[in-house]
């Protein structure tokens, strides 16, 4: 039996679901959560195989809950079963670790197939989920960072500088020279298309290159 938990904050919608599920004879919906905290307390408590997720619910919403589900329970598959097929939930929710992601209006067999396939190992996407991966794909392919990679040294003086730390307290931590820094700054201006310091630790928090070489 496929034991699944049902997390959505809609009752018509859990109502919904665990109707047609019930009549599966190799699932089995062992509870059911109304918003992300529930669904990650449930989790906890029933051990289900895979966890049914909404996106958008009170409290704790389905990225957040994903997170804190595959952070613990990283055997536990979570299907995100969403209206929403934008980039801006259908990227985080599979960095979040979700197996699948879903729309409300699929078609029932569909949903079933798609719980049987996660089980089995695979990945399912909804098409207008697969084609915002790619979208994203492409557009990270052409980020500065991508088409002139930093080197080690160049990401270790990156980290540094992101710190807030001045030309001369990154030479102290690298045991190099102010004048090796300030080559290295340079020429990470010119790779990250940025004109200062304060653009440079920026464009690192937000595309994650904050960390040095060595970790």
């Amino acid at each position: 039996m496929i034991r699944v938990l049902i997390a959505d904050d809609h009752h018509v919608v859990r109502r919904g679901l665990l109707f047609f599920l019930k009549t599966q004879k190799d699932i089995e919906v062992v509870g059911e959560a109304q918003n992300g905290k529930e669904a990650v307390e449930l989790t906890n408590e029933l051990n289900p195989d895979i966890v049914l997720m909404d996106l958008v619910m009170p409290e704790l919403d389905g990225i957040q809950a994903t997170k804190r589900i595959k952070a613990k329970f990283p055997n536990i598959h979570v299907l995100m079963l969403t209206s929403f097929s934008d980039s801006d939930h259908v990227i985080p929710a599979i960095e979040a670790g979700a197996a699948g992601y879903q729309l409300k209006d699929i078609e029932p067999d569909e949903l079933v197939t798609s719980i049987r396939r996660i089980m089995a190992g695979e990945n399912t996407l909804h098409p207008q989920a697969t084609t915002q991966l790619i979208k994203s794909r492409e557009m990270q392919e052409d980020l500065p960072h991508m088409k002139h990679p930093l080197t080690p040294r160049e990401r270790d003086v990156l980290a540094e500088l992101t710190k807030g730390k001045s030309n001369r307290e990154i030479a102290s931590s690298l045991f190099v020279t102010e004048k090796t820094v300030k080559t290295h700054i340079s020429n990470i201006f010119s790779k990250l298309e940025v004109q200062d310091r304060t653009q440079a630790a920026l464009y690192a928090v937000k595309h994650g290159l904050t960390a040095s070489s060595e970790q």
